[in-house]
């Protein structure tokens, strides 16, 4: 499950990309942020969402020691999909925003780590809600309720250290495999058409 999410999640934002910049003006928000980054990061972020969703829901079941069924491989959707729409667009963001400002860039490892850890503490809060909300163990509860619990109790960074640590290596080597693939797509593919 997890490669495919993760070449939906970038296939969808370069396909999202390529459309925006074909058919819609450049626009810079305050001069600095490209809304076209911004909304083919959301929707590769939907993307990888929609298929993430039910893999995750088994996965936080078993660790939280809770069933799952067919039936109820979508709950919790809507917050995992939220949670990697805003994940993979500020990741995105920061890619296109943060390598610039790196004097001689940034190796695809370092691009790929630093920019998903950026975007997990963007968006760390949401991941606390959204496992809660897959736990069965918060029923009756909205994820706005959820969220300011975990403000109120402190624990809205719960867990970010080992996920920040998990995100640099995984996110790095993940980065360098796809620049790869790329390189060699781009040199191979036109040769095969």
């Amino acid at each position: 499950g997890g490669t495919l999410f993760r070449s939906a999640q970038f296939g969808v934002y370069e396909v999202a990309l390529r459309h925006l910049k074909q058919q819609t003006p450049k626009h810079e928000i305050f001069g600095v942020l490209d809304w076209q980054v911004v909304v083919a990061g959301l929707a590769g972020g939907v993307a990888r969402g929609v298929i993430e969703a039910p893999f995750d829901l088994v996965k936080v079941s078993h660790q939280v020691e809770q069933t799952w069924s067919v039936s109820t491989l979508f709950k919790g959707s809507a917050v995992t999909i939220t949670r990697n729409a805003g994940l993979f667009c500020a990741f995105s963001v920061y890619r296109d925003l943060v390598p610039p400002l790196i004097p001689g860039g940034l190796s695809p490892f370092w691009t790929g780590a630093l920019c998903s850890n950026l975007a997990w503490l963007t968006i760390w809060p949401l991941d606390v809600v959204k496992s809660q909300r897959q736990s069965g163990n918060f029923c009756g509860h909205s994820s706005i309720s959820l969220l300011a619990d975990a403000a109120r109790g402190g624990l809205l960074f719960r867990g970010l250290v080992p996920g920040l640590l998990r995100s640099t290596m995984a996110n790095g080597c993940a980065m360098v495999a796809y620049k790869k693939i790329e390189e060699f797509a781009n040199m191979k593919l036109p040769q095969w058409r």
